[in-house]
């Protein structure tokens, strides 16, 4: 995806994030929501919007949207309320959203980004608490919608970033680091294609140089990072042709074709006073003590532009390898157990940016489903630094690790790949190389000092891969300079 460059036309592009939270309740019913149940198995009174019914603030909705708002920067409102969004749509029961509108928990935070080229700060205009729809279903059956509202009420918070994105390829890095911000707190899973994680775009252009925004399209139904990318991209090339050609950029929603690569018109863009929002007279003001501050602030983790920072200090770990590491939590701490165990930060991060990685790109699988545990791993990796395996022991062993709980060593035995270190079970093989290879030995003593590799070579050959090379060279060498 290459970076907007035109001439005449610059982009102007907001997200609008919403990130389903990991409560064990919803955000104001005691029902617990879980992705994949069986249609409309999720449900009370309230999120069928019975009358009478009442909600209930779960608390857990407010202490993670303030982890969220602290961990961006924001202010944190001492005093928020939730109002209702009046819409009508078939998986909206009550006929309005519980959301929050001019007053917002978090607002005026930012996130930094990095390109290949360059760094940049993306402003947060505000972070607010709602509750989710239900999910219309249109492909189930050919002549109706059918209506799943498990998702009804799931504690919801959007992230509104100012219209600071420039290019595609920022948005996808913007989008990449709130995923991975939420996953860091463990406030929400991140997967957008469970819907977990969702987001819009607003975008529009102007000409270059001009401050005025151009009137801003809003795109929807974007299930990846790469279809955010996409969907921009087109939009933005959409509209500066349309301007070019003499037409007029229209205010409106439009849905991302994942098939067709384009998008399409939904609808014309709602605004505020469309929805005619009013305070929500169920639910009280949320008051943010000072004391609840402080204690969510020691609950924060170390974040990961904090973690990649003590890395490279700590443990001498180059910027690339560190981004790698710590872009998962959960890595990163699965690193820092083996480092613990091992004792050696570069040995440590050698065989989990090698194998371990290898593994988990291979069964697409987060660290947390590995097999193998820290301390086992650390336990393979001092088998090699102690000479007991060479590296291509080390590799087979790994291989049996994963679907065989024995410990390392145990395994290099039974796979008969302990290294030999007895210099009189080596000597004999090197004297009989040697006595072989009379016009290898000849050239070597010319100055053909890189036949060496041939000789340790041959070795290892004859000693069926067993042999400790370091020794072999050692004996070759003393004996070949005699």
């Amino acid at each position: 995806m290459s970076t907007i460059a035109h001439e005449k036309y610059e982009a102007v592009i907001g997200l609008e994030v919403h990130a389903q939270l990991l409560t064990e309740s919803k955000a104001f019913a005691a029902v617990k929501p879980e992705y994949g149940g069986a249609p409309n198995s999720q449900v009370t009174p309230l999120c069928l919007g019975h009358p009478g019914t009442l909600p209930v603030v779960n608390e857990n909705l407010v202490r993670y949207i303030i982890k969220m708002g602290l961990a961006t920067q924001c202010s944190v409102a001492e005093k928020s309320i939730f109002a209702r969004k009046n819409y009508f749509y078939p998986d909206l029961p009550k006929g309005y959203q519980i959301s929050q509108f001019d007053t917002p928990i978090c607002f005026d935070g930012f996130v930094d980004i990095s390109l290949e080229d360059y760094d940049k700060r993306i402003g947060i205009t505000r972070i607010h608490m709602e509750e989710d729809a239900g999910k219309s279903i249109h492909d189930q059956d050919p002549y109706n919608t059918l209506v799943d509202l498990n998702r009804a009420g799931t504690p919801l918070i959007e992230i509104v970033s100012e219209p600071d994105l420039r290019t595609p390829e920022e948005a996808y890095a913007y989008l990449s680091k709130i995923k991975q911000i939420v996953q860091y707190l463990e406030i929400c899973d991140g997967n957008m294609e469970e819907g977990s994680l969702r987001c819009d775009a607003n975008v529009s252009v102007r000409p270059r140089g001009q401050e005025k925004f151009g009137t801003r399209t809003e795109l929807k139904n974007m299930n990846s990072f790469r279809n955010v990318e996409r969907a921009i991209h087109y939009e933005i090339y959409r509209q500066i042709d349309l301007i070019e050609d003499g037409g007029e950029v229209v205010q409106q929603t439009r849905l991302w074709d994942t098939s067709k690569m384009q998008s399409r018109a939904m609808r014309s863009k709602e605004e505020a006073h469309d929805y005619r929002y009013f305070p929500e007279p169920d639910l009280p003001p949320i008051k943010v003590t000072e004391a609840m501050l402080d204690e969510i602030r020691e609950d924060l983790p170390e974040l990961a532009d904090v973690r990649r920072t003590r890395f490279i200090n700590d443990y001498g770990m180059s910027a690339d390898d560190a981004v790698t590491i710590t872009d998962s939590r959960y890595l990163a701490d699965y690193y820092e157990e083996v480092v613990e165990h091992l004792g050696d930060p570069k040995a440590a991060s050698n065989i989990v940016l090698s194998e371990v990685l290898r593994v988990l790109n291979e069964q697409s699988i987060d660290i947390r489903a590995f097999s193998i545990s820290a301390e086992r791993i650390s336990e393979l990796v001092k088998l090699k630094d102690e000479d007991k395996i060479n590296s291509s022991a080390m590799q087979q062993i790994f291989n049996a690790m994963l679907g065989d709980e024995k410990d390392p060593e145990t395994l290099a035995k039974e796979m008969n790949l302990i290294q030999v270190s007895d210099s009189g079970f080596l000597e004999p093989i090197v004297e009989e190389i040697i006595s072989n290879n009379p016009d290898e030995v000849k050239r070597y003593k010319e100055g053909k000092k890189q036949l060496i590799g041939f000789f340790v070579g041959q070795a290892m050959k004859a000693s069926k891969g067993k042999a400790n090379p370091k020794l072999v060279k050692d004996l070759i060498t003393e004996k070949l300079n005699d």
